[in-house]
């Protein structure tokens, strides 16, 4: 099965939950199948929980929540060794990182120190406990998630960790037409907390997912292509409206995801449309404003909009 055709019937069955979503679901399936992470950004009610549980259900994933409080130990999240009374030694108690979909719900609610427990596994893919290193399964992705309008006792996402999450996905509000069919399925039974009754089935499993990051592997870039990635990010450490610009891991992003874009649209090749459209779910977290720019009423995508516009495509 090639990646257009996992693709839709992924997008196929998704849509049996997920309402009016199919960009955003589509930018988390492109991380997945890329090895990353993503940040779900939205006001509370915009499905960030159901997509990532969908995602996980038609992966044939396990999947694990860990609700982010400021009390919360970096032992819950890694897990930690226990002493067995029964056996006279130490065992591993595994926590909820050792899955395949991790789901870490309102991660600025953690203190930084927690946040900090996930950053070995999001990079390295493993865990360390205790000075022994514990490899995470081959399928592996964190979907956090953060509300943009609370910020009373949150606790920002440091530089380093944002810059490890592959996309930042936006969910706003759904149109009323939108809305109106989420509200005819619930009328007609729907039931979020009841996933299995909605008619999903499986689409992928680890083996399908190794087969397209294969045929992935084989999708050809042109020196041109890489030449406008890179264009694109020093033309953001340039800019007069960024204290910080995208860096070389974001160029990675853009060149692993547009690989990904170009296989689940069919393409052996990746274009220069590839790379512009996930431009601003791979650097609007990355971007750090200058005051004077925030003041004059641009926020990260205004941004990205103009260095866009600033650069040359390739023909």
């Amino acid at each position: 099965m090639t990646a257009q055709e996992v693709h839709a019937q992924l997008r196929d069955e998704a849509k049996k939950v997920l309402v009016g979503q199919e960009e955003e679901f589509e930018l988390l399936l492109v991380a997945l199948l890329a090895g990353g992470h993503a940040l779900l950004e939205g006001v509370p009610g915009t499905a960030k929980t159901l997509m990532a549980k969908t995602l996980a259900l038609l992966i044939s994933g396990s999947f694990e929540r860990v609700q982010f409080t400021p009390d919360l130990m970096p032992s819950d999240v890694v897990g930690t060794n226990v002493y067995d009374l029964a056996s006279g030694q130490f065992r591993l108690r595994r926590g909820p990182v050792f899955t395949n979909i991790l789901l870490a719900d309102e991660i600025n609610r953690a203190p930084a120190k927690t946040q900090s427990a996930l950053l070995e596994a999001m990079e390295e893919q493993q865990v360390t406990i205790d000075g022994e290193c514990y490899p995470l399964p081959p399928v592996y992705m964190i979907i956090a998630t953060q509300n943009p309008v609370e910020y009373e006792g949150t606790y920002p996402l440091p530089e380093a960790q944002l810059d490890r999450f592959f996309f930042k996905v936006l969910l706003e509000h759904a149109p009323q037409e939108v809305e109106n069919e989420i509200l005819r399925r619930y009328h007609q039974g729907f039931d979020a907390r009841r996933l299995d009754e909605a008619g999903m089935r499986p689409v992928l499993n680890e083996a399908t997912i190794a087969e397209c990051r294969r045929e992935i592997a084989g999708v050809v870039v042109d020196d041109g292509i890489v030449g406008y990635i890179t264009a694109i990010a020093q033309q953001s450490r340039r800019s007069s409206d960024l204290i910080l610009g995208a860096s070389a891991r974001a160029s990675i992003t853009l060149l692993l995801g547009s690989k990904v874009l170009a296989a689940l649209r069919g393409r052996r090749y990746v274009v220069p449309d590839d790379v512009k459209y996930l431009v601003p779910p791979a650097y609007r977290h990355r971007l750090i404003l200058r005051p004077e720019a925030e003041i004059e009423g641009l926020d990260p995508d205004a941004v990205i909009a103009k260095l866009l516009g600033g650069v040359a495509v390739p023909r």
